[in-house]
């Protein structure tokens, strides 16, 4: 399994300013941990899901000005691509690691995908007390799953399924702080841990 661990040189890489500077920094300190990640956990959905995963590395090939404020590597079973399909993503925001599953607006079945959650919303309320869920990925905020139980989980899942930029993502933010504790051999075991717990809510999403 995975030798990456995670460091606050990794992290720090999203408060360095300027476009360039922040790119070198990312493609030196984090891109290649993402490769690594990416290599490991594709061939664990593979097994785990019963058909090819691939890796997707965020590039920020289209960025100009504004450096990224996050990263990542996505997992989807699609070689040319992965926004368009449920996915999944381990990623730094400066303030924190993200282990998500995500619907994001390009995918052209979100209402398909948000009635199906809706009608197994128990296995999302299942899910263990720490995982968050968020309506934005462009944003590092999301609400505790416990908070959304009351009535923001309905709130979101109608979202995704009425507004064509709704989103919807469920996984699990680990701060800056307790992140960089965590050995290699610990943040494999949360990483793969977390993507146990979301395996389910993916076949729901897909239909099996």
């Amino acid at each position: 399994m995975s030798k990456i661990k995670w460091t606050t040189k990794d992290f720090h890489v999203f408060t360095i300013n300027g476009l360039e500077q922040r790119m070198d920094a990312l493609n030196t300190n984090v891109r290649p941990k993402f490769h690594q990640l990416g290599e490991n956990f594709s061939a664990y959905f593979s097994s785990q899901l019963g058909e090819e995963f691939f890796p997707h590395v965020a590039k920020h090939a289209r960025r100009t000005v504004n450096p990224p404020k996050d990263s990542w590597v996505a997992f989807a079973p699609y070689k040319r691509g992965y926004k368009s399909l449920p996915h999944f993503q381990i990623g730094l925001w400066h303030t924190h690691l993200f282990i998500v599953l995500a619907i994001i607006y390009e995918a052209p079945q979100k209402n398909i995908i948000a009635e199906r959650l809706l009608a197994h919303k128990t296995l999302l309320e299942q899910l263990p007390d720490d995982f968050i869920v968020s309506g934005d990925h462009m944003s590092p905020e999301a609400m505790s799953l416990q908070e959304a139980k009351e009535d923001k989980l309905d709130a979101l899942l109608v979202r995704l399924r009425d507004v064509k930029k709704g989103e919807f993502l469920v996984g699990r933010h680990i701060p800056k702080d307790d992140a960089i504790k965590l050995s290699a051999g610990e943040l494999a075991q949360v990483i793969e841990e977390t993507f146990k717990h979301l395996l389910p809510v993916y076949n729901v999403i897909v239909g099996k």
